[in-house]
């Protein structure tokens, strides 16, 4: 028994700089000699939770699934909407539940095993579902997954915190991101290969390995070895609200920040519908889907470098720059649908213009949390980030149904140029957010 322990210590030492892997910052005691076993359970985790993620996209195969089965292009817009508000709509609430319990592991549990189950079910409305009837369904399973999503996720970073010393969560976090990456592209490669074989088959089997990925989540999530916590001290939900609520009214700066949030939700909400055009013009074919994938996984794979030194020295700058980026390219996607020639008749130009869209949503993303760090005090600052996650969450779900309804009216290409304009109006009150950094 003693050889395999040896090893694991050995290898988790070299993948983190360790020349001991029994000094431990920020947690108990007990969990000291517990660590390198339970940063493989967390990275293995972090793999079958970030593939999960990545092949159960709302921005890209949830989209490819609705144009497979005839769904009304109007739930579409609902997708992303769905996806993010769930798990950030409930995020006070959530988090008040879980300080109740001295093991937090078994929350994170429960949300894996629900995700699993969920993605099983979209798995079987790939291969059986169909027009209104289909897409209805798959919203309501996409809601259950959702709400699941942001159990686990606050979950995730409680036992992150109690089993993972300071200074090795980015390294583990880096390393999971990276192998999920690598697995990612794989699929995506290999779903190119099948070139224009149909998709119902190949969408059931992603949703199905999306759903192994979280039963393996939550089979390492089981296995950590975490010591229970406090359970004392837990703020109440509603207080905090009105808290927050109060703020929102004194705090101009933050109501500016929220606007400014608010109509940058043009890049995620664009995303599924540049995937779907590009799935109008090229047909529901595998070789489509595999080469969004595949540049997908390259833009998420170069977004950060781009933008993180930027934002160190102006956020205000980078989300004034990613909605102007954001703008060119909801522009660039319609004037691709509208020009006549066979060129736009391939998903080659829409897999570039997503690539595009994919850097700069994370320029929005990385800019948006940057700015609200930098300007919260460190008293309020969790209040402040949940508060705005909340009121995003409210946004997303009342602006994606009116983009839904824009689309089913407008088309998908006239519906970029209204998303263009929004981006443009997010560019414009970035600009005018006082500095911060």
């Amino acid at each position: 028994m003693a050889a395999p322990e040896i090893s694991q210590s050995r290898l988790y030492e070299w993948l983190t700089g360790d020349e001991d892997s029994r000094m431990c910052k920020d947690i108990p005691d007990e969990a000291c000699d517990e660590q390198p076993r339970n940063f493989f359970l967390h990275l293995v985790a972090s793999l079958g939770n970030k593939l999960a993620d990545e092949l159960s996209s709302a921005r890209l195969v949830l989209p490819w699934l609705m144009g497979v089965i005839g769904a009304p292009l109007w739930m579409v817009g609902l997708l992303v909407p769905i996806r993010e508000a769930g798990a950030l709509l409930p995020q006070l609430f959530v988090a008040g539940f879980i300080r109740l319990r001295p093991e937090r592991k078994w929350v994170w549990v429960a949300g894996g095993l629900l995700q699993a189950a969920a993605a099983a079910l979209l798995a079987l409305l790939a291969l059986f579902g169909s027009g209104g009837v289909g897409g209805g369904l798959v919203l309501l399973v996409l809601v259950a997954l959702s709400l699941a999503r942001g159990l686990s996720s606050v979950a995730t970073k409680d036992v992150l915190g109690k089993t993972i010393s300071k200074q090795r969560r980015g390294t583990l976090m880096g390393w999971s991101g990276s192998v999920a990456g690598a697995v990612t592209l794989a699929a995506g490669a290999v779903l190119m290969l099948f070139g224009d074989r149909p998709g119902e088959l190949a969408l059931a089997v992603l949703l199905g390995i999306a759903a192994l990925g979280w039963a393996l989540n939550a089979l390492c999530a089981a296995r950590i070895a975490e010591t229970p916590g406090a359970v004392e001290g837990g703020e109440n939900a509603w207080d905090s609200i009105k808290l927050g609520l109060r703020l929102l009214r004194e705090d101009r700066g933050f109501l500016h920040f929220n606007l400014s949030r608010a109509l940058l939700l043009a890049s995620a909400l664009a995303l599924p519908y540049v995937a779907l055009l590009g799935q109008q013009q090229s047909g529901t074919e595998l070789g489509g889907l595999g080469v969004l994938i595949v540049v997908s996984g390259l833009a998420g794979m170069v977004a950060s470098p781009v933008w993180g030194k930027r934002a160190d020295a102006s956020s205000r700058r980078v989300m004034r720059d990613a909605g102007l980026g954001a703008a060119a390219c909801c522009l660039l996607a319609a004037a691709i649908a509208w020009l006549p020639g066979a060129w736009s008749q391939t998903v080659w130009p829409y897999a570039v213009v997503y690539a595009l869209l994919v850097i700069i949503h994370s320029g929005v993303r990385l800019g948006r949390k940057t700015y609200i760090v930098d300007m919260a005090g460190s008293d309020r600052r969790a209040l402040y980030v949940a508060l705005s996650n909340t009121i995003t969450g409210v946004l997303m779900l009342a602006v994606g149904g009116a983009v839904g309804a824009l689309a089913q009216w407008l088309g998908s290409a006239a519906l970029m140029v209204a998303l263009a304009l929004m981006a443009l109006a997010a560019a414009a009150s970035a600009s005018r957010l006082p500095e911060v950094e």
